[in-house]
């Protein structure tokens, strides 16, 4: 009970201080309220599943769309792709097979090489000034799937992390160097965020990135446990993008390096997922962890 407790109270603090995306309204103030309801309503079902699921996230989508037709198409790309991610239990992971030097999970589905296709590489923190194994084991997986899809690019997205890190190495320079120099990717094909230090920042940064390289669709490359929070805020952020910069790009794919959460906080990643995209989107809400 201690643990959790610990746990709680540290997901609260960093969820405080997680920044939204910045000068922008992204949603009208009068569907704050019914945006809200949809976040909530998405975690429930995801965390106490019953009958009524469905009908509730769709009279949230529907009130939603009486205020604002613009907002109704970002909130139906959230709760849509919340269905599919978190709600389906057939859901499928592809998984990284350690040691192994390409992704045989991914040759065995539909994904396609492609110059306009991304493997988006999420950071871990850094434990003095260098990665931790489970980051190497990120590193691994994106080395793994851009041998097996040799016409992509990979994006690394993560900023100077760790408290004990004089030099202020980066999470996403120190991928690139490993990617470069321990698995051989061509450094051409690799693109760098080195500022963010949050999934939200990770998505915010990079979506500029991807857009300014021609990307159209992109395969996460995170930790098992990560897999589905990573996806649901790039997912929000795509839809803003497409709502309001005419730039389009899809989650097509995951690849994951499997490991359990360091951190007991990290277990409730579809809280942290859901605070986050309210961040990004304005809106308020009332929870209690």
């Amino acid at each position: 009970m201690k643990k959790m407790l610990a746990a709680l109270l540290f997901l609260s603090l960093i969820l405080n201080i997680i920044p939204a995306i910045a000068e922008q309204k992204w949603i009208s103030d009068d569907n704050k309220a019914f945006f809200a309801d949809l976040l909530m309503d998405l975690m429930s079902a995801y965390e106490t599943s019953s009958e009524d699921d469905d009908a509730r996230i769709d009279t949230d989508l529907a009130q939603i769309r009486l205020v604002s037709e613009s907002d109704w198409d970002i909130a139906s790309a959230i709760a849509e792709h919340w269905r599919d991610v978190y709600l389906d239990d057939d859901y499928p992971l592809f998984v990284y097979k350690e040691g192994e030097q390409f992704a045989s999970a991914l040759e065995e589905t539909s994904l396609r090489d492609s110059e306009h296709h991304a493997f988006v590489l999420l950071g871990y923190e850094l434990k003095n000034g260098e990665m931790q194994p489970e980051l190497v084991g990120r590193c691994d997986a994106a080395a793994a799937a851009a041998r097996s899809f040799p016409s992509t690019i990979v994006v690394c997205s993560g900023g100077a992390t760790g408290d004990n890190n004089p030099k202020q190495h980066t999470e996403a320079g120190m991928m690139r160097d490993y990617l470069i120099r321990k698995r051989g990717i061509d450094a051409s094909r690799i693109h760098i965020d080195e500022a963010a230090k949050t999934t939200l920042q990770n998505a915010k940064n990079t979506m500029e990135m991807l857009k300014q390289q021609g990307v159209e669709t992109i395969t996460i490359v995170t930790s098992t446990y990560h897999q589905r929070w990573g996806q649901a805020i790039y997912n929000a952020a795509a839809a803003l993008y497409r709502k309001y910069f005419d730039y389009s790009v899809e989650i097509v794919g995951n690849y994951c390096f499997d490991t359990e959460p360091a951190h007991d906080m990290y277990r409730y990643d579809d809280r942290i997922a859901i605070n986050q995209i309210a961040h990004l989107l304005g809106v308020p809400l009332d929870m209690e962890l």
